[in-house]
């Protein structure tokens, strides 16, 4: 991610007293932010969140995010938690946010949860959604910030080259730099191709139990030039299976992607 990353504060150990934990779900639309996590004199989802609760609590409160999403991508329905600060237990969250944040962030739930849920450590898995513009000639103005404009692509190839993705694998070819993990294996659980908001459109939903920097944007990368008869359907297992990401075409636009969905155990779901 571009742009030096900090931390947006510090609280003096004791300095406050923390009584209860909120879960928030959250809906944004990335094209006007840097990414989830702070950076420092650019607009950020967890700066613009963190800058709500100072204004309503009057002191710094850390949210913690499910994970990062990059610049430009957008979320339906990101989690997030923060602690509640004494003195602020009997807020109605999901309205005082909302009542503060810019129009692109809504919180669309909050619930309160027990003191050992972590919106990144307790996930379960994440589903995300990338949406292609099959039309050659031109996108719909008001669908430009979602969609990748590719053109007519060969479902079926795409459909059938996918399927390998299922299962538990290792996804370093298809990883980024920029973050360091402990293992490059991750299991796909589902995936599915279907019709989007327009028939121009084609929506690619894939979920897993985690995902590396930007693995998401590099399958569809993959997907796409199969997509588009450049190579055979058997690309995608070669790729993955000669773990080299330098085989694996340019990651796909951001604008396409937003995280649809964060799965945890039933003790945390809302109710």
């Amino acid at each position: 991610m571009a742009g030096q990353i900090l931390e947006h504060f510090s609280i003096p150990e004791k300095s406050v007293n923390f009584y209860m934990r909120i879960k928030l779900t959250l809906a944004y639309d990335g094209g006007d932010y840097h990414g989830w996590q702070v950076q420092k004199d650019r607009p950020t989802i967890q700066g613009v969140m963190e800058d709500a609760l100072k204004k309503i609590c009057s002191i710094p409160v850390r949210v913690h995010g499910s994970g990062r999403t990059d610049a430009g991508v957008h979320a339906s329905g990101q989690v997030a938690h923060f602690d509640v600060p004494e003195g602020k237990t009997g807020i109605p969250w999901q309205q005082a946010l909302n009542s503060i944040l810019p129009e692109s962030v809504r919180v669309i739930r909050s619930m309160a949860v027990n003191k050992d849920f972590h919106s990144r450590f307790s996930v379960i898995s994440k589903t995300y959604s990338y949406t292609f513009w099959t039309e050659s000639d031109f996108v719909l103005p008001q669908r430009r910030n979602y969609v990748w404009k590719t053109g007519p692509l060969d479902v079926d190839s795409m459909r059938e080259a996918s399927l390998f993705l299922l299962g538990k694998k290792d996804f370093r070819a298809l990883m980024n730099t920029g973050t360091r993990v402990r293992s490059t294996w991750r299991e796909v659980k589902g995936i599915s191709f279907a019709s989007g908001l327009y028939p121009q459109e084609l929506v690619f939903t894939i979920t897993a139990d985690g995902f590396l920097k930007q693995m998401v944007r590099n399958i569809v990368g993959v997907l796409v030039v199969i997509g588009l008869n450049k190579y055979p359907s058997t690309f995608l297992e070669q790729t993955l299976s000669a773990g080299k990401r330098g085989l694996a075409p340019a990651t796909s636009p951001a604008r396409g992607l937003c995280l649809e969905y964060v799965e945890y155990p039933d003790q945390y779901s809302a109710h």
